[in-house]
C-alpha cells in the first residue's frame, strides 16, 4: 500500500530519510517533512509493506526554470527511497506513478528529476522508469 503522508508520518519519514541524506540528522528531517506535509506545492508518499514503512517519494511544485522543461510549474521528484530489502519489487515505480498523478493533479505537463552525477543506481532508475536525460552539470563553490 502507498499513502500520502500526514503530520504523523514526519518521524518515520525522516528515519527512512536519514538513509539517503546522511549528511542531515533525524530532528532537522523530520522538522523538514513536517514543513512539506503542510505545504500545498508538496507531497511525500509512503510505502508500505506488512504495516511496515519500507520506503517513500517526495515530490513539489517548481516555478523557477528546471532543466530541460518547458512549462511550469513543473512537477520535482525530490527524493525518493526504498529500504535494500524491499527493492527490485516495483515498490520505487508505486511511489514515482503517485508524485506523477499529484502533479498532474496541480495541473503540471512535466515532471522531472535530478541525481549525483556518479549515482549509477540512480540514473539507472530514471531511465528505466521513462526519465530523459537534461544535461549534466558540475557545480564548482569556494571560499572566499
Amino acid at each position: 500500500m502507498v499513502r500520502e503522508a500526514t503530520k504523523a508520518d514526519a518521524f518515520a519519514l525522516a528515519e527512512l530519510a536519514i538513509k539517503m541524506w546522511s549528511d542531515h540528522t533525524i530532528s532537522g528531517l523530520q522538522s523538514d517533512f513536517l514543513d512539506i506535509i503542510c505545504s500545498d506545492n508538496a507531497v511525500c508518499f509512503i510505502k508500505y509493506v506488512d504495516h511496515k514503512e519500507v520506503g517513500f517519494a517526495q515530490c513539489q511544485l517548481r516555478n523557477d526554470y528546471v532543466e530541460g522543461t518547458d512549462t511550469s510549474p513543473v512537477g520535482y521528484l525530490e527524493g525518493i527511497f526504498v529500504e535494500k530489502e524491499y527493492r527490485h519489487k516495483g515498490y520505487a515505480k508505486e511511489l514515482l506513478s503517485k508524485c506523477e498523478q499529484w502533479a498532474k493533479e496541480k495541473h503540471c505537463s512535466e515532471f522531472a528529476s535530478d541525481c549525483e552525477i556518479d549515482n549509477d543506481i540512480s540514473l539507472a532508475f530514471h531511465l528505466s522508469m521513462g526519465f530523459e536525460e537534461a544535461n549534466r552539470i558540475i557545480c564548482f563553490r569556494k571560499d572566499i
